[in-house]
């Protein structure tokens, strides 16, 4: 390789070194944007699995169908991914996942499950691989608003209401910390109540209307929190999986720099040698 193609990839992988640094910033501050979102949304979802188990020990609302599990013959998977590429293997990681999700409650079950895919990637994959989703919420990331999220769970909710599906299953990757990301199964229908509520809480209460009503009323609000929280944490640990293959690419141009650097030297202090030892003949000759 000569000094000017060692130079000219020197520079490209310098402007390469510049894109990866940008982004990895960029996905800083989107992260902790990220972070306090869900952190903000932490005390309203408590507040509602404080009142949701509160209300199921209540003895007449065993009777509501979102809380009652039944034979499966039907399961509807939601799945997270992003919109875009450069963040490792958070979407190859979804993507096996959720097709691994969907194989085997194909087998399981009586019927073929529904597929609800949440962001291009995953989108694409399935569009791909011959499977038709049954609907696509790609710019529900890129958005992350609650009435997307909302508008999906209502259409879930509908579909276990009309006993189409009997079980929803929300696969996306949860967040644990900027360097440790998990791909999680989440069962969204029927309701899981809260762990530790049931039948630890005072029902001393007297309720106007019935706790079946409130319960009813209550329900629809905790699947569309739910489903948003878990758009949320999705997003987050994106944003933590592009910071942390960003750093990486970073790290690799900064040592592919030095070491074309050091190559470079070395030709060019053997070039610079070349040409005093023919400087030094020319003299001796004379």
């Amino acid at each position: 390789m000569s000094l000017k193609e060692i130079k000219g990839r020197i520079a490209s992988v310098s402007n390469t070194r510049k894109t990866t640094s940008a982004m990895k910033m960029v996905s800083s501050v989107k992260l902790r944007k990220a972070q306090s979102a869900v952190q903000s949304t932490l005390p309203y979802v408590e507040q509602l699995d404080g009142i949701l188990g509160r209300l199921s020990v209540m003895n007449d609302s065993q009777c509501v169908s979102m809380l009652c599990g039944r034979a499966v013959h039907r399961v509807a998977i939601v799945a997270i991914s992003s919109d875009s590429s450069l963040c490792g293997g958070f979407n190859s990681n979804i993507i096996r996942h959720s097709r691994s999700l969907y194989d085997r409650c194909a087998s399981e079950c009586e019927e073929a499950p529904m597929l609800f895919v949440v962001g291009q990637k995953i989108t694409d994959y399935y569009r791909k691989s011959g499977i038709e989703a049954d609907a696509s919420f790609s710019g529900l990331i890129s958005k992350r608003n609650f009435s997307g999220s909302a508008a999906l769970a209502d259409k879930l909710t509908e579909l276990f209401e009309s006993q189409t599906i009997d079980r929803v299953i929300i696969t996306y990757t949860h967040f644990k910390s900027a360097g440790s990301q998990t791909v999680t199964d989440y069962q969204l229908l029927p309701v899981r109540l809260p762990e530790g509520l049931q039948g630890n809480v005072s029902t001393d209460y007297i309720l106007e209307p019935s706790a079946e009503e409130l319960l009813k009323t209550l329900l629809p609000q905790v699947i569309r929190m739910r489903m948003h929280t878990a758009v949320l944490d999705s997003f987050c640990s994106e944003q933590a999986a592009r910071v942390v293959a960003m750093q990486a690419a970073t790290d690799n141009a900064d040592n592919l720099i030095a070491e074309l650097t050091l190559q470079y030297n070395k030709l060019r202090q053997q070039a610079i040698t070349n040409e005093l030892l023919d400087l030094a003949g020319g003299q001796i000759e004379n």
